[in-house]
């Protein structure tokens, strides 16, 4: 069964939006509804009590009973409502007013007596047979200076309120259905007319495709919220094309790297077998190519090693290494290829520095070849160490060609070798200071280099301290 697509995310706030309003405009409206209800009741039963409390004064100031029942149809006026209810009686007998056009039946109360006024908390509620509200009050009142009484039996029906009610509640229900309407239609717009800079990103990011790297996302005119979420792409992408670029010139590079041996053993095996030859000659041959394809080992060693510290997928048995006798060794073990250019070493160190003695070696190792490589004949390399609370330093130090800041900057990037180099016959392939700074990432620490007018380079290696638990623990990289 195929997944239900999303709605979008104009629709979703404006759904939401529209509730909202929703329970905003009807909560009001209810508010205000309430508010009117109670109003009309209680101005009802102010109104009730009012006239009930009439009777009793006029009862005691001006009639007795007889002239009552003479002029009943005086009293049978005073509520003004049709379907009020009005009864006067004396104690113990039958009414001798009695106004109940509804014919409802008569709660059972006790009257207020005589000498109490009559308050709200006298009435009685009811409710008549269609569901309109009724408030019952019952009061003794006094005839004259007689001493006669009569209880008077009054209702307030309030058909005029319902009627009142009903209708403002429909206006209300009208008005609150408009405003959400309204509302939701508003919302709607605004929010197209407010991502349309988030429109116009998708627009954008449509077009990038790896042939177009440098397209981004536009944040100029986008609001504060997408504009930084621009920028994150932006630099993400950043990111993305200048991995692209650099793996698109480490492939162009490798397959650069790997044609000239390959074209070598190529040429020379068919050039063997483009005529008999003698054991001697074949066996110059095999010689040959041994040294192509230990050049080819070795690229594809050092490439493999660069793939597995880009992945993050070594991590590193640290131990503490003495750094003057560490680089007392590697001055030894290279004193004759320096012999050769006539170059000799200079070893000042002191301290120790916590790492991995094999990466470490290879760290040291290549920048000694390369400082031998490239290095003046006849000049001295300094191999340098020191360490204190912020970590351990390695340098070396070696006088050859000048080079400018960007230049240096360059030598640390794979395949990358000099004019110089590529104009000589040399075993380099470029590979040698990108590893440096493979097995410094490793470490966590950095590799850099500085330079000056006369020649002289300096390449610095920073170790972090040592932290708990260094020694003895941690995957080894193959």
């Amino acid at each position: 069964m195929k997944a239900r697509a999303p709605h979008s995310l104009t629709a979703r706030i404006t759904l939401v939006f529209a509730l909202i309003s929703c329970l905003i405009v009807s909560g009001l409206g209810l508010y205000l509804y309430s508010s009117a209800k109670q109003a009309l009741e209680t101005r009802a039963d102010y109104t009730l009590v009012g006239r009930v409390e009439r009777f009793r004064h006029l009862l005691h100031d001006l009639y007795t009973v007889r002239q009552m029942e003479e002029r009943p149809a005086l009293f049978e006026n005073m509520l003004g409502n049709e379907s009020d209810v009005r009864i006067f009686q004396r104690l113990g007998e039958k009414p001798f007013i009695l106004v109940n056009p509804d014919h409802m039946p008569i709660p059972a109360m006790t009257p207020v007596p005589i000498g109490r006024e009559l308050g709200i908390s006298a009435l009685h509620p009811g409710v008549r047979a269609d569901g309109v509200r009724v408030r019952w009050i019952s009061a003794l009142a006094e005839i004259g200076d007689h001493g006669d009484r009569v209880r008077i039996t009054a209702a307030y029906v309030m058909t005029q309120e319902s009627r009142m009610l009903a209708d403002y509640r429909a206006r209300v229900f009208g008005a609150a259905t408009l405003a959400v309407l309204l509302s939701t239609l508003m919302s709607f717009m605004l929010l197209r007319r407010g991502l349309k800079p988030l429109h116009a990103m998708s627009r954008q990011a449509a077009r990038i495709t790896p042939a177009h790297l440098a397209a981004r996302l536009p944040d100029q005119d986008a609001p504060a919220e997408l504009r930084q979420f621009a920028k994150a792409c932006n630099a993400m992408l950043d990111r993305l094309q200048a991995g692209y670029e650099h793996l698109s010139q480490f492939s162009a590079d490798l397959a650069h790297e790997m044609r000239t041996p390959v074209n070598i053993l190529m040429g020379q095996t068919q050039v063997a077998l483009g005529q008999p030859r003698s054991g001697a000659e074949y066996e110059h041959v095999l010689e040959s190519n041994l040294e192509e394809l230990t050049r080819l080992a070795h690229i594809i060693e050092n490439i493999l090693f660069l793939s597995r510290a880009d992945h993050d997928a070594a991590e590193v048995t640290r131990e503490p290494l003495a750094l003057l006798p560490e680089l007392r060794k590697i001055a030894d073990y290279f004193e004759g290829p320096a012999q050769e250019r006539g170059m000799d070493f200079e070893v000042i160190a002191s301290g120790t520095c916590h790492a991995n003695a094999i990466m470490w070696q290879r760290a040291v190792s290549n920048l000694v070849v390369n400082a031998i490589r490239y290095g003046r004949p006849g000049t001295r390399i300094s191999l340098g160490g020191r360490a204190d609370a912020s970590g351990s330093q390695v340098t070396v130090d070696n006088r050859g060609q000048a080079f400018s800041p960007d230049e240096i900057d360059r030598m640390f990037r794979r395949f990358y070798r000099g004019d110089q180099s590529r104009s000589q016959h040399t075993e380099s392939n470029g590979l040698g200071l990108a590893i440096v700074v493979a097995i410094m990432a490793i470490h966590g620490g950095s590799a850099d280099a500085q330079g000056a007018d006369d020649g002289r380079i300096c390449f610095r290696l920073r170790f972090p301290p040592p932290e708990p638990g260094d020694a003895g623990q941690g995957k080894r990289i193959d």
